[in-house]
Parts: C-alpha cells; structure tokens; sequence
C-alpha cells in the first residue's frame, strides 16, 4: 500500500473515531470496527494507540492530527522496514518503566521518555501507557521539540543514550528543534 493511501485509510478511520467519541463511545473496543482494527495493526497501530490520541485530542485539544499522523508515520515505516511487518510478541510492564521522576542529567521526565519512544517503535507499549501523554507533551515543549521530532531521534539513535540527551539538550540551550 503506498504511503498517500494508507494515509488517506488512516485519517477516515481517525475520523471514524472521533465521530465514536462524539457519540459516546469511548472505548478502544467501541470506537473502531473489526475492519479499522485489522487496517491498523496491519499498518504496526493499536486500537488503543488511536483511542488514546483520538481521546486526549478531543479531551485536552491536543495532539493534533497532523501530530498524530507524522508518529504514526515513523512506528509504520518502523513496523515495516525494521520489524518486517511482524509483532515483537512483547509488551512492556508498566513496572520497568522509569518513574516520572527519574532523571538523567538533572532533566526529569527524560528517561522515561526515551523508554516509552522505545516502546513505541517497536509496539510493545501495555495498554496504559501512552506515547505522547498529557507529561510527554508539555516536557517536549519545554525542550523546543515534537513528538514526532523526539521519535526520530530515538529512532535515529538507536540504543545511544547520550546521543538522545545531546540531542534535548541541544534543543532546549539553542530554542531550535531538532533537524
């Protein structure tokens, strides 16, 4: 399928969602049908990911779709190209993750953030959990980048650390995003 009609698929099923939001139905189970569901793992997306993005945009106003649509970009063309379209099997417990206050550098937040951009790339996030969260956004805000911007860092380090703190760090001293 070529990246302008799954794009096209993936903005009538986000759509179909938020009119299912509008309507009440608030559930990943609800929202979507079989068929927006098959779409969206065959594409490397949960039906709770687009809940989760479809419900904080209508309850908080953000992330907006075009937000939505360049993260999920980045995990299909990671699902793709790197997993070959296949599911790890794994999902991470919300346990290993760090705790909202850990730090690295003196930066809170951070930590955690790169795990769950981890998470994301790979599918592997457990229900509760959400790549591009109510913490995630405003840290990201505050450091001048994205969500997409961060998830291709991520992506781009791979398992550097250091290259992913440079990277925030950078951002956050110069006021520019990442390129």
């Amino acid at each position: 399928m070529s990246d302008s009609a799954w794009a096209s698929q993936f903005q009538a099923i986000y759509d179909r969602g938020v009119a299912a939001w509008r309507a009440g139905r608030r559930s990943p189970a609800t929202m979507f049908s079989t068929e927006d569901m098959a779409f969206l793992v065959r594409n490397g997306c949960s039906a709770q990911e687009l809940f989760d993005f479809v419900d904080d945009f209508l309850g908080y106003g953000e992330p907006d779709y075009d937000t939505v649509l360049a993260v999920q970009a980045i995990r299909r063309d990671h699902f793709l190209n790197v997993l070959g379209g296949r599911s790890t099997g794994h999902v991470a417990r919300m346990a290993d993750l760090p705790a909202k206050t850990a730090e690295v550098d003196g930066i809170a937040w951070l930590p955690r953030l790169i795990v769950k951009a981890r998470l994301k790339l790979r599918g592997e996030m457990p229900a509760d959990l959400m790549y591009g969260c109510g913490g995630d956004r405003p840290f990201l805000r505050s450091v001048n980048m994205t969500l997409p911007q961060f998830l291709e860092v991520v992506r781009d380090a791979g398992a550097d650390d250091r290259r992913i703190i440079g990277t925030v760090k950078d951002c956050a001293r110069s006021g520019r995003p990442a390129r």
